[in-house]
């Protein structure tokens, strides 16, 4: 049965943070508001909790899942990162954008797409998902939260505990998010591509 924490928007309580953290470490999934929808995250390393994951989104490994991350600099440290790519990030980050791009060895490889290696990276303007970033010192393994055979994400985090309290350990009650997921663009061409229109503009990329 999962832990429902009501955490402040704006000013998310240190203490629930904390804990919120913990339960990550410790292998749980966690529903979190992002500045799209929200989203299923699980640490980057726990191969049960992204299997689990997986499984509950109903997508294989083909699927793109993302890390999120703090800022600009952590994204270096899991993707290959060059000028043309960098100046777009720093123009878009934070945002309802997820960028598609080269993954380095820092990403283990059954997280990097298996034909490409490549690996979906964001930087979230939310001021909750910043916290436990912050908590936990390393990026988040995250994915829309659409459940399998559905089409549109939760935002309800009442919703969200009715559909998932079974499966997940946490839901974060931190108010209303958007409909709409992240603009997804893929940086790995020449130009940049866009693969989903969201809630970001794609026009800041050119796409």
């Amino acid at each position: 049965m999962s832990q429902f924490f009501q955490i402040h928007p704006d000013n998310p309580q240190a203490r629930l943070i904390k804990q919120a953290a913990q339960i990550i470490d410790a292998g749980g999934i966690v529903a979190l508001p992002t500045d799209s929808c929200y989203a299923l995250v699980c640490r980057l390393d726990d191969k049960g909790a992204v299997e689990r994951l997986r499984r509950i989104r109903g997508v294989d490994d083909k699927h793109h899942l993302t890390l999120l991350c703090r800022d600009l600099s952590e994204i270096a440290l899991y993707a290959r990162v060059d000028n043309r790519q960098f100046r777009l990030l720093k123009a878009t980050t934070p945002g309802p954008f997820t960028v598609i791009l080269e993954a380095t060895k820092e990403v283990p490889r059954r997280l990097s797409h298996p034909s490409r290696k490549t690996i979906g990276l964001r930087v979230p303007e939310n001021a909750i998902a910043q916290a436990l970033l912050a908590e936990l010192g390393q990026p988040l393994l995250g994915t829309t939260l659409i459940l399998a055979g559905e089409e549109d994400a939760l935002c309800d985090p009442e919703e969200i505990r009715e559909h998932l309290e079974k499966q997940i350990e946490l839901v974060i009650n931190g108010g209303a998010c958007s409909f709409e997921p992240t603009t997804v663009i893929d940086l790995t061409g020449e130009g940049a591509l866009l693969l989903r229109q969201g809630r970001g503009d794609a026009s800041l990329f050119g796409a």
